[in-house]
């Protein structure tokens, strides 16, 4: 660390209306604030620094994320010298955020807004890719003394079958074949977090959410709330003193949470109080009101809200007790006030500030113990417009009025000199200082200009007595930055003679178990702390007493049982004797008198509480609530996969269940003490299928068992819709879809006819449907099997009516018309013929003619006398022609309609053509046999863009001309 005291500060200018970052400036500061210097990185070049970032470790070491004007070319500047100099490094990718090792000051993470991590050990010098699909924010490194290893990352990705996933790593190797899934099952996106002792993640099922915690790392365990909660949002108030604190929305609430506090392993949850006023920031962020006062441990300030009323309160016991602010007897100016307890009382905003520069409505500090200064009001609840501030300097037993307006708050020298300015939108240029907590204020003219407050700045340290205010003189200038220096203004450093003992007697006696005292600088005392100084002075364990315990889980106060004093019933859902779900054979617990001591409490002796509980031997528990998962949640697999079967049981004596496991392709085990263990069930599915693997658990108390479906299938290669073409309105059409490979099994196919968006799903490769208007009809079909989906579309043409005409081929068709979706693509795409369900169909165009009479006696006898006289074939493999003939040439079908199209079917040969009614010139009379009509009912076709060709000529004699078709005269 240099001996010097640097500040860096980083300027934005901002497009009014799109918010979009115009320039940046980056300034540096040697000499506590006096001077700055505005660094130019690149001279001669526009960049845009986005971030700034210090490695908490070595603070010498600074790294710049920034960018071009243009936005294209990002580079970092990373300086070893607290930014008197910079070296640039051009990086690959769009840094979002960068973060730091906790202890190895080169190492440091880089997630990019692809939503890739990026990982470099040499200060950024060199990226490596990490991992790829993370979640932004839900990353995080090892934590000291409770992962084992430093270099582990803890990330939430996102699964490539869908979902998320909690998964770990180490940085030397990251690749999806050595991420470790910590948590069986996906996750709710954005659920992870990892906060000292504990991990918490979220799992939504359907409409019920539950919340699971991992303890130092072991094995997640549902988080237990009362029976009746129905939680639809947790927040994490603190980790601190090895307990959880946290506030839950529960089903009924809209603006308000529920506190509660957990045992040591964050399990068990009793609620501390109901209804605490919440606030949603627009980037979807909660907000509670709860504030731990700094300096004094279990000291809580919270804003409960009832019947739309809130009103502050305080807890010197970590939440077991609540009660209202005292009101002060005198305003600013020494004049009582009429507010009198119970009816009024002081109120405080719990508001965090959105500048970081700025002190929020509430402050305290570690070294100022007792000291609070907020903004509120007096009254029967807190009012929003009304910021008065306050002081007190007995951690809340006494509270006076120092301002009328809302100010910002900066301590210096361990509160022995409080800053005050105020919170306006008007230029300022005095400051207010007070050097005896807030008794009297004296007024500072920090510049001759005034200038609108940005923010306020000190030097590190709970010591210093330098400040630096910066701000701007019109928006359109440069920040203006005013260093601000109190040692002057004290003639030397304390001494012992300078400090009085004082400790909370009048206020409560003992705090969270112990009686403390503080060391306080006198009121005549005029001189500074400095940085030796130690606010603690002792501390002695006190008599444990009934306000040292809180209700334990499942249990909770009745407040209309006042006449039963302070006791703690059971809910009418707990059985206080019931053995813990981790209760095993061989062991002992107990049953719980409905209190426990609470978390960091140090009292000794005195009344017990937890006394009479009485001790119980483990009974023999059944297993219950088995679940069988597999690692990565993949259910469907393809063949010689490696598949990691995952066994958990979360109630029931473990050490003494066999598990039958049966893989259902003939492999079958027996595990004993399986979930203890950990010991992963391993396999390989060569076959494809559908394999119903199933567990069960059994003891001599009883048994439970559970099932998984795994589907062992190839990814889909392709799906080919075949669909006639033409199809008469309100008559049944066959949709057909073959998928490649043929074995596929368990395919779900979507179907979407028209502009309906919602489709059908079938497990059959057919659907029958109806057209019931005319025109053009777009169909689709999807054929999904879980591991893969394709798709295939067709256009079907719908008229009024649909008649055949037989037709017949040459035998040797049938030795080039392999049932293969290619072979019938290929043939389609010929604009003449196609393949479907193993027939062949040939399509041409006739042009419409321009008399009824033309086209009837004409053109029809035209085409059938070219049929019949053996004049239309076709050419496949290797040169071969197929000939195609009329098969009942007796028949008198007529044609009435410019489409003609051919079909092969088993037995029987037809010519099919449409009719549409709304073309009355072209139309006439055509009979049909029972047997064709049966032959049309049944009929599908497909549709393969074919191109339309004219049929016939000038003279009278038809003319097909086609690739691979020819006609003979």
């Amino acid at each position: 660390m240099s001996s010097c005291y640097v500040i860096l500060i980083l300027t934005k200018y901002y497009h009014a209306d799109s918010n979009k970052v115009l320039e940046s400036s980056l300034w540096r500061s040697s000499d506590y604030g006096s001077t700055y210097t505005k660094l130019n990185l690149m001279p001669g070049t526009t960049i845009i620094v986005t971030n700034f970032y210090i490695c908490p470790t070595n603070k010498k070491k600074v790294i710049l994320v920034s960018s071009s004007i243009n936005e294209r070319d990002q580079m970092l500047f990373i300086s070893t010298d607290e930014g008197s100099s910079f070296q640039r490094q051009p990086v690959s990718f769009t840094v979002d955020t960068l973060l730091f090792h906790p202890s190895e000051e080169d190492k440091l993470l880089a997630y990019s807004k692809e939503a890739k991590l990026y990982i470099s050990t040499d200060l950024g010098h060199k990226w490596t890719v990490l991992q790829e699909r993370v979640t932004k924010d839900r990353v995080f490194w090892a934590v000291t003394a409770v992962d084992v290893d430093p270099d582990l990352v803890h990330m939430e990705i996102q699964d490539i079958g869908g979902g998320y996933l909690y998964v770990t790593c180490l940085i030397q190797n990251c690749s999806d074949k050595m991420v470790t899934a910590q948590f069986l099952g996906k996750i709710d996106h954005n659920s992870l977090s990892v906060q000292d002792e504990y991990i918490f993640v979220k799992v939504t099922t359907g409409n019920r959410t539950k919340y699971y915690v991992s303890y130092r790392r072991n094995e997640f365990v549902q988080m237990r709330f009362p029976k009746y909660a129905l939680p639809k949002d947790l927040q994490i108030v603190s980790t601190d003193e090895n307990q959880v604190f946290l506030a839950l929305q529960e089903w009924y609430q809209t603006d308000t949470y529920n506190l509660y506090q957990s045992d040591p392993q964050g399990v068990y949850y009793s609620i501390v109080l109901e209804n605490v006023r919440s606030t949603k920031q627009p980037e979807e962020n909660v907000l509670i009101d709860i504030l731990e006062v700094r300096g004094i441990k279990g000291v809580f300030l919270a804003n409960q809200k009832i019947d739309g009323k809130v009103m502050t309160l305080i807890t010197y016991n970590k939440g077991r007790d609540w009660e209202p602010l005292a009101p002060p007897t005198t305003d600013m100016n020494g004049k009582p006030v009429s507010c009198k307890q119970p009816d009024c009382h002081l109120h405080l905003h719990l508001r965090w500030a959105d500048n970081p520069y700025v002190s929020g409505t509430v402050h305290t500090k570690d070294s100022a113990p007792g000291l609070i200064m907020g903004a509120g009001n007096l009254g029967s609840q807190l009012v929003e417009y009304k910021e008065e501030m306050y002081i007190t300097s007995d951690c809340g037993k006494t509270w006076r009025q120092v301002f009328e307006e809302e100010h910002h708050i900066l301590y210096l020298d361990h509160g022995g000199v409080i800053v005050a300015i105020k919170d306006t939108s008007i230029p300022l240029k005095i400051l207010k200082f007070s050097t005896d907590e807030g008794r009297t204020w004296s007024i500072h003219n920090f510049t001759s200009t005034s200038v609108f407050v940005d923010g306020l700045l000190s030097e590190p340290g709970d010591e210093t007595l330098v400040m630096t205010v910066f701000g701007h003189i019109s928006y359109r200038s440069d920040w203006e930055l005013v260093k601000v220096d109190f040692r002057q203004s004290f003639p030397r450093q304390c001494t012992e003679a300078d400090y009085d003992s004082w400790k909370l007697t009048d206020l409560q006696k003992c705090i969270m178990g112990q009686e403390r005292m503080y060391r306080r600088r006198k009121e005549s005392s005029f001189c500074i702390k400095g940085k030796s100084y130690t606010s603690a002075l002792t501390a002695k364990p006190c008599q444990c007493t009934e306000k040292d315990f809180a209700c334990d889980y499942g249990f909770e106060r009745a407040p209309s049982l006042r006449l039963e004093g302070d006791r703690c019933y059971p809910d009418f859902w707990h059985d206080p004797d019931a053995p813990p779900e981790n209760c095993h054979m061989g062991h002992s617990y107990k049953s719980s008198t409905g209190y426990r001591k609470v978390i960091a409490n140090v009292c000794e002796g005195g009344l017990n509480k937890e006394q009479s509980a009485k001790q119980h031997s483990c009974p023999l528990l059944p297993p219950s609530g088995l679940q069988l998962g597999i690692k990565g949640q993949m259910l469907a697999v393809a063949p010689g996969d490696d598949i990691t079967f995952i066994v958990h049981q979360e109630q029931g004596d473990t050490t003494s269940t066999r598990y039958q496991v049966d893989l259902m392709d003939g492999v079958r085990a027996i595990y004993e003490n399986l979930t203890v263990t950990d010991e992963p069930i391993q396999h390989r599915y060569e076959k494809p299928g559908v394999y119903r693997v199933n567990v069960k658990a059994e003891n001599s108390a009883g048994h439970d068992q559970a099932t998984l479906y795994i589907q062992v299938t190839a990814p889909l290669q392709d799906v080919h819709l075949e669909v006639v073409p033409i199809a008469g309105r309100n008559q049944e059409v066959n949709l057909t879809a073959i998928v490649l490979p043929t074995e596929a099994n368990l395919t779900v196919f979507y179907w979407w006819i028209g502009d309906n968006l919602q489709p059908k799903l079938t497990l059959e490769n057919s659907l029958i449907t109806r057209f019931s208007e005319e025109g053009e009809v777009p169909v689709t079909v999807q054929a999904s099997n879980g591991r893969s989906m394709v798709q295939d579309s067709k256009t079907v043409i719908v008229y009024d009516h649909f008649q055949v005409i037989p037709l017949s081929f040459s035998h040797n068709l049938d030795r080039f018309n392999p049932n293969i979706p290619e072979w019938r693509r290929d043939v389609g795409q010929s604009s003449v013929c196609f393949m479907q369900n193993n027939d062949f169909k040939c399509t041409y165009h006739v042009s419409t003619p321009v008399k009824r009479s033309v086209f009837v006696d004409k053109r029809v006898p035209t085409i059938k006398q070219v049929l019949s006289e053996n004049n239309v074939s076709f050419i496949v493999r290797g040169g071969l022609r197929v000939l195609v003939t009329l098969a009942d040439s007796d028949r008198g079908d007529s044609l009435t309609h410019p489409w003609l199209r051919f079909r092969k079917l088993p037995g029987r040969n037809v010519y099919a053509q449409m009719h549409n009614e709304k073309e009355q010139e072209m139309t006439s009379p055509v009979n049909h046999s029972e047997d064709t009509q049966n032959i049309i009912q049944g009929e599908e076709f497909i549709d393969d863009d074919l191109d339309s060709q004219t049929l016939g000529n000038p003279g009278g004699r038809s003319k097909f001309s086609y690739p691979r078709l020819t006609s003979h005269y």
